[in-house]
């Protein structure tokens, strides 16, 4: 079942990233603001998420919904007990300012969404990079088709991290406090501005981890899985097993404990 779900969410997630990129050449419309004045929602953000939300329920109506922009829903007593978790558009900023790094975020889960759950299929369309990253449970994870796998890495200080920063400005500080604090002790620190392309960056070896605080089920149902069939680990660092809105961490599956360590002492 995790494969038909993968194409499923292949086929959804590609085609509501292709929307969404003829939106942006045609200009963008901010429709409103969210947690702060730096955090919008944009007209193709409603119309992507509409647009996956209306086909769900028409291909799967018995699944459940969970989407960044209008919440949750389920079918009752019908349920199947799977959810679809959607970020219409995660890097919505980069989106508004032309930059490439944002993507359609569409993953299912069974069970619980967060802590409980387990994510069966992912896929995250990034059409400005021309990059579809796509994984089923227990079946590998693919960049354009092309299967991903890390090999081991350990050495933290020839380490290239990324991370991501709160809407809140005094949020915003203390994690660039952090930084700080870390930056010493690794490569360098990269901060794309997408949590669900930092994750599949960690997954393509193009990072050799990734640390955030506040992040949502939506932020990362579909990154997580990928980097975890690439043979990553995913969890909740210094904070424990698993991820959550406290925090996340992917890594390289060597480089795992000493980046969880490291971003421990330095005040994670």
């Amino acid at each position: 079942m995790s494969d038909e779900l993968r194409d499923l969410a292949v086929r959804l997630a590609t085609t509501a990233a292709e929307s969404a990129y003829r939106s942006r050449l045609e200009g963008v419309e901010v429709a409103d603001l969210k947690s702060s004045p730096t955090d919008v929602v944009t007209a193709a953000d409603r119309a992507t998420e509409a647009y996956l939300r209306a086909e769900l329920a028409r291909l799967r109506p018995a699944d459940g919904f969970f989407g960044e922009e209008e919440g949750r829903s389920d079918s009752g007593d019908r349920g199947s007990g799977l959810t679809w978790v959607v970020d219409p558009i995660d890097g919505t900023v980069n989106y508004l300012y032309q930059l490439p790094a944002w993507a359609v975020s569409v993953a299912v889960v069974e069970g619980p969404v967060g802590a409980g759950g387990h994510t069966l299929a992912g896929c995250v369309a990034a059409p400005a990079a021309h990059e579809v990253y796509a994984a089923a449970a227990d079946q590998g994870a693919t960049r354009n088709g092309q299967r991903l796998h890390l090999e081991p890495k350990h050495d933290l200080a020839t380490a290239l991290i990324g991370t991501g920063f709160s809407y809140s400005a005094e949020r915003r500080t203390e994690q660039a406090e952090l930084v700080a604090r870390l930056i010493g002790q690794v490569r360098d620190i990269r901060r794309i501005g997408a949590a669900s392309l930092d994750l599949c960056a960690v997954a393509a070896g193009r990072l050799d981890g990734y640390y955030e605080s506040g992040l949502h089920p939506w932020d990362h149902a579909a990154g997580s899985l990928v980097v975890r069939e690439a043979g990553g680990t995913v969890g909740g660092g210094p904070h424990g097993e698993h991820e959550d809105a406290t925090f996340l961490l992917a890594a390289n599956a060597g480089l795992y404990p000493p980046l969880s360590a490291a971003v421990g002492a330095a005040g994670a």
